[in-house]
């Protein structure tokens, strides 16, 4: 299975420099690491839980749906 991730840097000073996070959109889930790199395994990790609680549950996984991805300006 495939899921878009959007990673954006974390700006909250509460976080050390160099967190960002990793949103899931078709999920609905975010979470956050330390990188790029750091972020995308901490989704990985995210996904897999998800997928194995929605398993446990007996509910159905869907495919993700066709996504776009822009920026606008206002």
């Amino acid at each position: 299975m495939q899921f878009s991730v959007v990673y954006e840097k974390v700006t909250d000073k509460t976080f050390p420099e160099g967190f960002y996070y990793a949103h899931i959109p078709s999920l609905g889930l975010t979470t956050h690491g330390l990188g790029v790199e750091g972020a995308e395994a901490a989704a990985k990790d995210l996904i897999k839980l998800w997928i194995e609680e929605k398993v446990d549950s007996g509910e159905q996984i869907k495919e993700e749906s066709e996504t776009y991805y822009s920026k606008i300006e206002i």
